[in-house]
């Protein structure tokens, strides 16, 4: 383990997100940052009312460093520390610029794990989706071992984690998706090893009474990923979208994070799950025409929908924190113009087409 101080200043001065007032587009990487990284007040008021310092386990993923800088933006007087592994050692330089904390740590080694500080909260990041079904065992054990270690390691601690909505079975298309009350189908190992993640939380939560939330997400999108960037970028490399898994859920990635905080005072005793997407269901044969119609392209589609899909019933998240700031209309839009630009992606396919659990 390894530990590193702040480079630069915590933003006490953030702008907060104004949902009235919206980019009409980004002109680079860093400006959509800047912006992921806006808190809305809402956030600021719920942090305010949560005790103590936040670490971030598993924060060098897609969805961490921009987590981890609007936890600071939001609450600059809390220390916000992000763990990893810090394989790329560029992240760990953005992140202690942004005033976070760093702490290189491998999550599998027990005794690391040990040495983190004990901080009050938890959001616990850390998985293995991409690549899944080609090591099993590593799946398993990032999955399943390592949320285990770190409920005992951090029992008096509250503690949100992540999971996905790929736990639920699919659902008939034209009625409220899974909510919370439905029973898991997970199909595939992938799916299995996270109904196993959110059991080692529950069992420790109700073993030790440690507050928490599960947070089930699917599909959270920026420029870079997500559902809207793979069947956008698809079509605008003229390619044929399959429409079998025809409807979806999505979320823009700065509300899924603002949740994932507010979490933090909302968690129950023992852990509870809670959905986390947009408030749609999305044809995926509409946004192929959406994406063909900006780009001037012809719709190109194949296969015919399937009468279920994975879907979420986001009731309760609705209930605790209002709708997503961000409407569907203003992500396609910003999409569309990223990737008619040729700016930079992530590389990750959600694989959202996924019907077997393959992964």
């Amino acid at each position: 383990m390894n530990m590193r101080t702040p480079i630069g200043a915590a933003s006490g001065g953030a702008a907060l997100l104004d949902a009235a007032r919206l980019p009409a587009s980004f002109e680079s990487v860093d400006a959509l940052e800047d912006f992921l990284a806006r808190p809305s007040q809402a956030l600021v008021d719920d942090l305010a009312q949560v005790d103590g310092d936040i670490m971030i386990l598993g924060v060098a993923g897609k969805m961490g460093p921009t987590l981890a800088r609007l936890a600071k933006n939001a609450a600059p007087h809390k220390r916000v520390i992000g763990v990893a592994r810090f394989s790329d050692a560029t992240v760990r330089d953005r992140l202690e610029a942004w005033g976070v904390e760093t702490i290189a740590c491998d999550l599998l080694d027990r005794a690391a794990l040990e040495a983190l500080p004990k901080v009050p909260n938890v959001i616990f990041a850390a998985g293995h989706k991409f690549g899944a079904s080609s090591n099993q065992s590593l799946t398993w054990a990032m999955n399943t071992h390592v949320p285990a270690l770190v409920a005992e390691v951090f029992k008096a601690s509250r503690i949100v984690a992540f999971s996905t909505g790929n736990i639920y079975p699919l659902t008939p298309v034209g009625r409220q998706g899974a909510d919370e009350a439905t029973p898991p189908g997970p199909v595939g190992e992938y799916a299995q090893s996270c109904i196993g993640r959110e059991r080692m939380f529950e069992y420790f939560s109700g073993k030790y009474d440690t507050p928490g939330r599960i947070f089930r997400l699917n599909y959270a999108i920026d420029m870079r990923y997500g559902v809207l960037y793979d069947i956008a970028s698809r079509v605008h490399r003229g390619e044929v979208v399959d429409v079998t898994m025809g409807y979806v859920n999505v979320i823009w990635q700065g509300d899924a994070n603002a949740q994932v905080l507010r979490c933090l005072r909302h968690c129950t005793t023992p852990s509870t799950p809670i959905n986390c997407t947009g408030p749609e269901t999305i044809s995926v044969r509409w946004l192929v025409t959406q994406f063909a119609h900006r780009f001037g392209v012809p719709v190109q589609v194949s296969g015919q929908e399937a009468p279920n899909a994975l879907l979420s019933d986001t009731t309760l998240a609705n209930r605790l924190f209002g709708y997503p700031l961000v409407p569907l209309g203003q992500m396609i839009d910003w999409v569309a113009d990223w990737i008619s630009r040729e700016q930079p992606a992530h590389g990750k396919p959600t694989k959202f087409e996924v019907r077997d659990g393959g992964f």
